[in-house]
């Protein structure tokens, strides 16, 4: 009997291990969603209050960076509409600019409100979330999916600010999410093969969205793809001799894989796709990456951890050395390079310097001269104010 009840137990509890990783495989949704959990989570938007109300730098200066732009003005005027058209270049752009810039200040407006608690900046917040959740339709033209992921970055950010830390009330948020579910998950969850930067945004909204939606089943689906596009757009040495690829793009020639990867024919560690494109995009890149890593983290699953924070910390640091004026090479670009970053780095330093102790000499220099960094009226906003040296 005692051997018989013995066998019994073992036998569930081996059974109980195997079982636990297929329940709680990599990338998988977490079985509660975590809220606030857009990039930011109420303990690193506490850290940041407490700074800017004593005065401390440099979060004091991001808020006042922040309070004295365009997006915090509380006599802003949204401009929706149903069909925001947006082909190459923003040409034509009708309504893009106004969507991106609208998005940016709903969550700049929820920011204020949580750093402030002055309802103004709330209701302001949900009087731009409600203007566009009554009429957009859809988007069209040739950059829909990269404008949708642009702009469904900066929504469910706001929107989870305001749903779980806002005391007052928001009757429309029923019909923001209703938005988000049908004019802009469809349009961002199945991604793109386009450069790298188009994917990475798409995902960065499907995965926020998602959290706001507490949709698992697209929560898991952008994370997948997101795996995939991390790994194929910024180069580790151990990936072998070639870049891995994104199966559904047909890369299976060295001849198109250079051709991909502008030309570039040398393939060094923390080399990214678009590197010898142009670092303004570039920037994009690495920067939904660190967002997406921060909600995963939020979540439940660190990523900094796997080859996402390795792939991440590489691509910081080679390309911060040449935004900073180390010379470049003439085996990379041709040795040209087109340099403009952006204010995308405090994410990625703050997670893998600040937290994880890891020395990221370049990063921190230029993450530290560029402070306070700002926006860069896409997608990314106050990072030195939400993430700056924040250990939460």
């Amino acid at each position: 009997m005692r051997r018989t009840a013995l066998l019994a137990t073992v036998t569930a509890l081996v059974a109980g291990a195997l079982a636990w990783p297929a329940a709680r495989q990599a990338d998988a949704a977490p079985v509660t969603f975590a809220h606030p959990g857009v990039t930011v989570s109420k303990s690193q938007l506490d850290f940041a209050r407490t700074k800017v109300n004593a005065g401390a730098q440099p979060w004091k200066a991001a808020y006042d960076q922040m309070m004295a732009s365009k997006y915090a003005d509380l006599n802003r005027v949204p401009k929706p509409r149903a069909t925001v058209e947006c082909g190459s270049y923003s040409n034509p752009n009708n309504g893009c600019t106004d969507e991106r810039e609208d998005a940016i200040a709903a969550y700049t407006d929820a920011l204020a409100w949580y750093i402030t608690r002055d309802d103004r900046y709330a209701k302001k917040s949900i009087a731009l979330m409600d203007a566009w959740s009554a009429v957009i339709k859809e988007h069209t033209n040739s950059n829909a999916p990269l404008q949708t992921g642009w702009a469904g970055s900066s929504w469910p950010k706001a929107a989870e600010l305001i749903k779980y830390t806002y005391t007052g009330t928001w009757a429309n948020s029923g019909r923001f999410a209703t938005m988000l579910r049908t004019v802009y998950l469809p349009e961002v969850i199945n991604g793109s093969n386009s450069n790298g930067n188009w994917e990475l945004s798409m995902m960065e909204a499907a995965v926020g969205i998602s959290v706001f939606l507490e949709d698992r089943t697209s929560y898991d689906k952008a994370m997948a793809k997101f795996r995939t596009r991390t790994a194929a757009y910024i180069y580790l040495s151990s990936d072998g001799a070639l870049p891995k690829t994104v199966p559904s793009q047909n890369l299976d020639t060295t001849a198109k894989i250079v051709n991909y990867w502008q030309g570039q024919s040398t393939f060094v560690t923390g080399l990214t796709q678009e590197t010898c494109r142009d670092f303004t995009h570039t920037g994009y890149g690495i920067s939904a990456i660190s967002h997406i890593a921060e909600t995963s983290r939020i979540q439940g699953e660190d990523l900094y951890g796997t080859d996402v924070g390795e792939r991440l910390r590489q691509a910081l640091g080679f390309q911060s050395k040449y935004q900073l004026g180390e010379a470049v090479p003439s085996w990379l670009c041709g040795g040209s390079l087109t340099l403009g970053l952006g204010p995308v780095t405090e994410t990625g330093y703050n997670a893998l310097h600040n937290r994880l102790g890891i020395a990221m000499t370049n990063t921190q220099k230029l993450t530290e001269q560029n402070r306070p960094s700002g926006s860069n009226n896409l997608f990314v906003a106050w990072e030195t104010l939400t993430d700056g040296d924040n250990p939460n």
